[in-house]
């Protein structure tokens, strides 16, 4: 997500100073015309806006706040962009710690996946004051295509946990629609197209319905880290009183694919853990459809 991202900044000629905690990762964009830096403070100290992408609430709060972070080296005023999904709780404290320190935060989680990270296509969640989403978002438009400012500082961490239940519960859906089509004779390709234009169809269904059906597991997202936003979901939903039904089935559910060592599999192979309940495949055989039109 973070490398699609980081190439569309440079495509627009910002000037990119990169860092990354596993260095091969930023050798693409070093190439692509990036500068390089030899840590998060080193960017720090000379950057006026930040944007990090990472994978969880304590990676975040470490290239932040720990030893040799942000908070130790940037100069005040100085604009954070957290693009990553954590805890809504755990940014505010952020905020209020960097704001503390003179630092702008805004929270800015991102949805659309590696492909749209890559089109610059993604749909960014900001939690900010007005004055810092307004400094935010010229870099965000190069990066995403639908930007909402929701709120102060956390709020976009706390829209985000709901686009995780709508994702979540509607790739639940598309694994047993297709499930039901296979067991009834029909082509699950087909029903695909049959219904992605109607009132059941989804970006979910047209994108990784096909790649359920080819048995094609390349990661938009992995098991993993839906997971990661998953416990989120749940913490929030506990602290709120939400009962999260759906959700918690889901959730169960990756839970049985990790424990098989699934977890790098893109999150679509949710689909395994329903077809090991009953017995049967999206790719079991159906009827021909010959003179079919």
């Amino acid at each position: 997500m973070g490398s699609g991202m980081a190439h569309n900044l440079l495509a627009a000629g910002v000037d990119l100073v990169v860092y990354n905690r596993t260095p091969s990762r930023a050798a693409p964009l070093i190439a692509a015309g990036a500068r390089a830096a030899s840590s998060i403070g080193e960017i720090a100290a000379q950057a006026s806006s930040i944007l990090l992408c990472l994978s969880d609430t304590p990676d975040v709060e470490a290239v932040l706040l720990g030893p040799g972070g942000v908070a130790e080296s940037c100069l005040e005023d100085t604009l954070v962009v957290d693009l990553s999904t954590i805890s809504p709780e755990a940014t505010r404290r952020i905020g209020e710690t960097l704001a503390a320190r003179q630092i702008r935060f805004c929270d800015a989680p991102v949805s659309g996946g590696s492909e749209g990270a890559a089109k610059g296509t993604l749909s960014i969640m900001v939690g900010a004051s007005d004055r810092d989403f307004e400094r935010a978002l010229p870099y965000l438009n190069l990066i995403g295509r639908t930007i909402t400012h929701m709120g102060p500082v956390g709020s976009g961490q706390t829209c985000k946990l709901v686009n995780q239940v709508l994702g979540a519960v509607t790739m639940l859906g598309v694994a047993e629609a297709l499930l039901l089509a296979s067991a009834g004779g029909i082509d699950p390709a087909r029903a695909i197209v049959a219904t992605a234009g109607g009132a059941g169809g989804s970006w979910l269904l047209s994108n990784r319905g096909p790649q359920m059906v080819e048995r094609d597991w390349t990661p938009g997202f992995t098991i993993d880290l839906q997971q990661k936003d998953l416990r989120l979901v749940l913490q929030a939903a506990d602290a709120c009183g939400v009962p999260l039904l759906g959700t918690s089935v889901v959730f169960n559910l990756y839970r049985s694919l990790q424990n098989s060592g699934l977890g790098a599999e893109g999150n679509h192979a949710l689909v395994m853990a329903v077809e090991r309940l009953s017995g049967l495949t999206v790719t079991d055989a159906h009827p021909g459809t010959d003179g079919a039109s």
